[in-house]
């Protein structure tokens, strides 16, 4: 049975170095859902959080594929373990009572922030589960002018970590 799998994989942090996890996936005709990469507190590392689908045997073998790159350092399936993930979105508006009661109702919990108003147009910023998120904007979905998200984001829980 196919479920979604977070995967975090730190890599050296040089040119072409995405571009070769990317090509792993391509070539093999796995799909990439999200896709994160920044580099962390070593200048020479970077952390790409992936999310793909797949069964368990076939994530196994992405994650084998994945280390046998010469540009992986570690990885760990966020899946296998007690983690959180988060994603931000920015999503315009056009100002209007519905918006404002939804905002205003999130807000309480720091789950949106009105973060620009100009000439009736709201941005808002929203910060939650991926699941939490698609439903909050399927519920305003003929309200969204323009959205945009950054993938999902992930850590482990206690005391495991993906550190050297």
């Amino acid at each position: 049975m196919s479920r979604q799998h977070i995967i975090s994989v730190l890599l050296e942090n040089e040119s072409g170095a995405l571009s070769c996890v990317a090509g792993l996936f391509s070539a093999r005709a796995y799909n990439i859902e999200s896709l994160t990469v920044a580099p962390t507190q070593d200048p020479t590392l970077s952390r790409l959080t992936l999310v793909t689908v797949g069964t368990e045997e076939t994530i196994e073998q992405i994650k084998k594929q994945l280390n046998k790159l010469i540009d992986v350092v570690k990885l760990v399936d966020l899946s296998e373990s007690f983690s959180l993930e988060r994603e931000l979105a920015l999503l315009k508006v056009k100002k209007n009572d519905i918006i404002a009661k939804k905002i205003e109702d999130l807000s309480a919990d720091s789950l949106a922030l009105i973060t620009d108003e100009t000439d009736g147009f709201l941005v808002i910023e929203l910060v939650g589960e991926k699941v939490w998120l698609d439903d909050f904007l399927a519920s305003i979905k003929d309200e969204i002018i323009e959205v945009v998200r950054t993938g999902v984001i992930g850590l482990s829980r206690g005391e495991r970590s993906l550190t050297l």
